[in-house]
């Protein structure tokens, strides 16, 4: 149950972190600021609401991708433009390789998808990547602590102080290496419910289901609100799972057709992979609201153009498994906490910038704040 704790004067600075990075920061002061960000959003809690803070390329959400080269490391959008050019040093998804072992044949299985290599280090997946003429390891915390240090310096240059403490959503391993202090570890479910208890005012009693299918994790949790509290009451999801299974599947399914048509194999060459997984990202995307959609990529390999259409009954057909999959966590909760029906879902709501807003009231309230709209 997340309830409010009594004022602490000794604690001087927070800042929450929702998936990779979020971060919510208290200055005790006559206005009594807290600031969050959340892995790809930044937000402040300023004058009893939350602001969305954008990076410094003028974007709410900031990409976890990182890109190694012979004299820098750039993290987020600078990385993803790298994408084409340098596909072999840039680093994505580091999140499902968390707390996995190498042999694990999910983890073999996203390896194959990988542009970046990824080693056996002790029996645990690291990413292998060359940096400034040499050939690195890192795990996966450090590159999510790599993440959250750059958002971390987002809200610092926002705030123009420094951050310390952390309330967090993604591992506590990636926020020591990056230097914080974890306060608490809240999941993104919990932190987005609160953020919707917020925003709609909820009177009474209210149960919440938030259903998050992120990148490359799965959540589902119900929530009871009532007068301000929240009580989770069930939890389900899975942590090696999510909307890259969906590309993978289309990116197989294109690859044998580019095969089929062209006598071909491209799923040796890194690059048109990369180029191929974009353009299925784009029209998983624009399936969702369109019934048909097509993928044009010049000279895709060895001089080869790519043009094809999808329907979204065969991306249906396609993934049907994944869809399924995600029926069964939310059954799971609805057992748990013998509820049986539901009322209609709410759309309105951007999860990325709601688990970004939820951390920061939840940072808010962890360093003692008496607003009402805590």
């Amino acid at each position: 149950m997340l309830s409010r704790r009594p004022h602490s004067p000794t604690v001087s600075k927070t800042f929450a972190d929702p998936t990779y990075t979020c971060v919510a920061v208290w200055q005790p002061s006559s206005s009594d600021t807290y600031h969050s960000f959340f892995s790809s959003c930044v937000s402040a809690w300023q004058n009893d609401r939350v602001e969305i803070i954008a990076n410094n390329q003028g974007n709410r959400t900031t990409p976890s991708y990182l890109s190694f080269s012979d004299n820098e490391r750039l993290i987020g959008d600078a990385a993803k433009n790298q994408v084409a050019m340098n596909p072999h040093d840039i680093v994505f998804d580091a999140k499902r390789l968390i707390d996995r072992k190498f042999t694990e044949p999910e983890v073999q299985a996203d390896i194959k998808h990988y542009p970046f290599e990824v080693v056996n280090q002790d029996g645990k997946p690291a990413i292998q990547v060359e940096y400034r003429g040499e050939e690195k390891q890192f795990t996966p915390e450090e590159i999510s602590a790599m993440v959250l240090l750059k958002m971390k310096e987002t809200a610092e240059s926002y705030l123009g102080t420094i951050c310390n403490n952390a309330v967090v959503t993604a591992t506590k391993d990636a926020g020591t290496i990056s230097g914080l202090d974890v306060l608490r570890i809240i999941n993104e479910p919990t932190a987005a419910a609160i953020a919707y208890g917020l925003d709609k005012k909820v009177t009474g009693e209210r149960n919440v289901l938030i259903f998050d299918l992120g990148r490359g994790t799965f959540d589902v949790s119900l929530l009871i609100i009532e007068e301000g509290v929240f009580e989770v009451k069930a939890t389900a999801g899975d942590t090696h799972f999510g909307g890259e299974d969906f590309d993978n599947r289309l990116v197989n399914h294109f690859v044998q057709e580019f095969k089929r048509k062209n006598k071909k194999d491209l799923s040796s060459n890194p690059r048109a992979l990369r180029h191929l997984r974009t353009a299925c990202k784009h029209a998983k995307r624009t399936l969702s609201s369109a019934a048909q959609t097509w993928i044009e990529i010049d000279s895709l390999f060895e001089g080869i153009d790519f043009y094809t259409s999808l329907l979204r009954a065969r991306f249906e057909e396609l993934c049907q498994d994944l869809f399924r999959g995600t029926l069964e966590p939310v059954e799971k909760v609805l057992r748990d906490s013998k509820i049986d029906k539901l009322l209609e879902p709410d759309k309105s709501i951007d999860l990325d910038e709601a688990v970004a807003s939820g951390a920061a009231v939840q940072a808010a309230i962890l360093t003692g704040d008496t607003s009402e709209k805590t």
